[in-house]
C-alpha cells in the first residue's frame, strides 16, 4: 500500500524547543550547565510531565532532593517560554507544501498539556494544521509507547502502513515502526523535503 498520510512530532521537527536555550543564560557556565539538566532536571524527569504529571509534583520533587537549586529548578516552568524559541528552519514551509497538496496531516507529541496550549497560542498553525494531533499529557502516555501511535490510528481510522511518522527521536521513529508505520527521523527540513518526494508526497 502506498503512503498517503503523514504524522508528524513538534518539538525539535516544527518548532524549536530546548532548555538550553533558558539555561546558558541562567547558568553561564557551560559544563555547569549541562550537568543541571543531567541531573537535576534531566530529560527522563522532564518526559513525566510529558506524561501527565502536573508541574507542582514535579518541581516539588526536584526541590527536596535538590534544595539549592530550587531557583534554577522553579525557572524550567516559570521561564518554560525561553525554551521554544521559534519555528525549525524549513519545516513549516514543507507542512506547507504538503497542506497545498491536500495531504492529510496528523501530529503526535510528547508535550505536558499546559505547556503545548502556550505554544499552540505562539504557533497557530499547531491548531490549523492537523487533522488530529494528539498530545500525551493529555493521554497519560508517551512515544514510544505502542499505544499512543495506536490512539491516533484508532480514533482516524488510519491504516498504518498507509501513514509515515516524523519524529527527530531514533526511540519515537522505531516505537512508529513497531505499530506498522513508515517512518523518518528528522535531521533537517531539506533531508525531511527529500523523504517526502521520495514517498511521492512533495
Amino acid at each position: 500500500m502506498s503512503i498517503d498520510t503523514v504524522v508528524f512530532d513538534v518539538g525539535k521537527v516544527l518548532v524549536e524547543w530546548d532548555p538550553r536555550h533558558l539555561y546558558r543564560r541562567l547558568i553561564p557556565d557551560a559544563a555547569a550547565m549541562e550537568r543541571f539538566l543531567e541531573e537535576v532536571c534531566p530529560p527522563a524527569w522532564n518526559l513525566e510531565q510529558d506524561r501527565g504529571r502536573p508541574w507542582a509534583a514535579a518541581i516539588a520533587e526536584r526541590i527536596a532532593l535538590f534544595p539549592r537549586h530550587a531557583p534554577l529548578i522553579r525557572a524550567f516552568r516559570e521561564q518554560w517560554h525561553e525554551m521554544l524559541t521559534g519555528p525549525v528552519p524549513g519545516s513549516l514551509e514543507v507542512l506547507d507544501a504538503l497542506r497545498a497538496r491536500g495531504v492529510p496531516l496528523h501530529a503526535i507529541t510528547n508535550y505536558a498539556a499546559d505547556t503545548f496550549a502556550e505554544s499552540v497560542t505562539r504557533f497557530p498553525v499547531l491548531r490549523d494544521a492537523f487533522h488530529d494531533l494528539v498530545v500525551s499529557g493529555a493521554e497519560c502516555v508517551v512515544k514510544p509507547d505502542a499505544a499512543i501511535y495506536r490512539l491516533l490510528l484508532d480514533r482516524n481510522g488510519l491504516a498504518a502502513e498507509r501513514c509515515l511518522f516524523i519524529d527527530d527521536s531514533h526511540a519515537n521513529v522505531r516505537g512508529a515502526e513497531a505499530v506498522g508505520m513508515a517512518a523518518h527521523q528528522f535531521r533537517d527540513a531539506p533531508g525531511l523535503a527529500a523523504a517526502l518526494r521520495g514517498f511521492g508526497l512533495l
